[in-house]
């Protein structure tokens, strides 16, 4: 049975991979942000959850502490935000808190799990992109998310040029709007049949940890849906 690593495993894509994977017949090692959320996969016997603040280094520690010795496949780097901005409304605030939710976030797990992959002779990492990151016209209004969503392509090619000839590799998923409930509240005007289900991109993430889909070379899915 492979084990995966899921951080941001309490939102709405977290919950929907930990589903699609444990249906599959994976092992999820689950990352929640609070302790409130500690029961939320209680009804599933494959996933164990810890709670883990990805900013802190000794919270971190302590989680790797607790997993030494448990086998971890791959790891679906989930956690993130959001904020919108041009460059003239964005503040060094703005960029720090982006920087720490959507780079500093997967690179806390990305260190210690590339020594761990390295030991064990392989592993996969997945990351999450965004569009704007990739499309300066789309970024320009979203400054500080697109530049921190910048870093985590250049993460992924850096640990795909380090992880050539040992079988570890990236790969990064770059949704459209997500289907979820707190995005319907916020666009009531919007078409949510041009949106992604978190499900898609659930099962595409479940693709890439096959046996089939690890064989692909440094992939970026994009998830766009209908422009």
């Amino acid at each position: 049975m492979k084990s995966i690593l899921i951080t941001g495993a309490s939102g709405n894509l977290g919950t929907s991979l930990v589903e699609v994977l444990h249906q599959k017949g994976y092992h999820v090692i689950a990352t929640l942000g609070s302790a409130r959320n500690l029961d939320l996969f209680n009804h599933l016997p494959n996933v164990e959850s810890y709670v883990v603040d990805l900013l802190d280094a000794g919270s971190v520690s302590d989680f790797l502490d607790k997993i030494a010795g448990k086998p971890i496949d791959a790891a679906a780097l989930l956690v993130g935000g959001f904020t919108a901005g041009s460059i003239q409304d964005t503040d060094i605030d703005a960029l720090t808190t982006m920087y720490q939710l959507n780079f500093v976030t997967a690179f806390a797990m990305v260190k210690p799990l590339l020594a761990t992959f390295e030991a064990q002779g392989g592993g996969q990492f997945v990351l999450i992109g965004a569009h704007p990151a990739l499309e300066p016209e789309m970024g320009q209004n979203l400054v500080a998310y697109s530049l921190s969503k910048s870093l985590v392509f250049a993460l992924a090619n850096l640990i795909n040029a380090h992880g050539n000839g040992k079988h570890i590799s990236a790969t990064v998923i770059v949704p459209g709007t997500l289907d979820t409930p707190t995005n319907r509240k916020a666009m009531p005007d919007a078409d949510p049949a041009t949106w992604v289900s978190p499900d898609a991109i659930s099962e595409t993430i479940a693709f890439v940890l096959s046996d089939t889909g690890k064989t692909i070379s440094e992939p970026v899915f994009k998830f766009y849906n209908q422009p």
